[in-house]
């Protein structure tokens, strides 16, 4: 890419996207910077839109904006507060709240709320890094208390399982997907999607562990111990996101997206120069999201 931010401080950003029209510049370069490939014919010649940026296809005169088929499809607002948004959640340690954005940027809580979702769908798991050395799985249950239910039952509540990833000083990474219950089919489903096969994995003694271990040659099994003692970097891990969660959201109603938000910031912990640009590159990969598939 030709603009890379090593160390993008909020006075480097507002010189870097002083207004509408550099944000649109940048995404043009983004998006085309390997090639116009026209999403209607195939056709790589083009020539000037009627917009500055747009590109129009020399072949079936399509026009294709910067924005068309991205995150930032059919926006209501200008693309400066969409920048802000992207830089304010991707920049602060524990995220930021559509409050505190609504506050900021003089936009509407709703509308913060809804863009930041499509910035949390930009924040999900790729899949393809996945744990290949010392990984640790377990579950927890998500949500307020509720009468008569115990363990690993839940109603309102909600079931997620985590991964760590095991490094000589802690917790490398982290991964973390809500299942509908703790059986074989899908807690493998989420280890295969996270964890290689030849990984060293530790586990409790959940019965939904056992027949994995077809499949997993050195999945281990044991006692998770009084409070869990046995796995303290994991159960850190997840008293961590409980806690993030309730300062933060509030609610479990869109809880994956709350994790795939926690997680990517957690795993990019040490690349804090470029995570900016590393999150605006996955908003412009990402297909478009309207906001009626996001408030189902």
């Amino acid at each position: 890419m030709e603009l890379r931010f090593e160390s993008l401080t909020i006075f480097e950003f507002q010189e870097k996207f002083p207004d509408d029209n550099a944000c649109m510049k940048h995404l043009a370069k983004l998006k085309w910077s390997s090639g116009f490939v026209c999403p209607q014919c195939g056709n790589t010649k083009y020539c000037k839109g009627k917009r500055e940026y747009d590109v129009q296809c020399t072949r079936c005169n399509y026009i294709e904006s910067p924005t068309s088929g991205t995150l930032f499809h059919k926006m209501k607002f200008p693309i400066l507060k969409a920048f802000y948004i992207i830089y304010y959640i991707s920049t602060n340690k524990k995220g930021i709240s559509s409050t505190e954005l609504s506050r900021k940027l003089g936009l509407r809580q709703k509308t913060c709320w809804l863009f930041k979702q499509k910035v949390m769908r930009a924040m999900k798991s790729s899949g393809n890094n996945k744990i290949t050395e010392a990984a640790e799985v377990d579950e927890s249950v998500i949500g307020g208390q509720e009468e008569g239910v115990v363990g690993r039952q839940n109603n309102k509540k909600k079931l997620v399982v985590f991964a760590i990833e095991k490094k000589s000083k802690g917790v490398s990474r982290v991964y973390g997907k809500v299942i509908k219950h703790s059986s074989a089919k899908e807690l493998g489903a989420f280890m295969k999607s996270t964890i290689s096969l030849d990984a060293k994995i530790k586990t409790d003694e959940w019965t939904g562990y056992t027949p994995l271990k077809k499949d997993f040659a050195n999945l281990q099994q044991i006692p998770s111990g009084k409070k869990g003692e046995s796995f303290p970097d994991l159960h850190r891990v997840i008293m961590g996101f409980k806690g993030w969660l309730r300062g933060m959201h509030h609610r479990v109603k869109y809880l994956q997206a709350y994790i795939d938000e926690y997680t990517y910031r957690y795993n990019r912990h040490k690349m804090k120069g470029n995570i900016f640009d590393n999150l605006l590159e996955r908003m412009m990969k990402a297909v478009p999201c309207p906001y009626k598939l996001i408030i189902i």
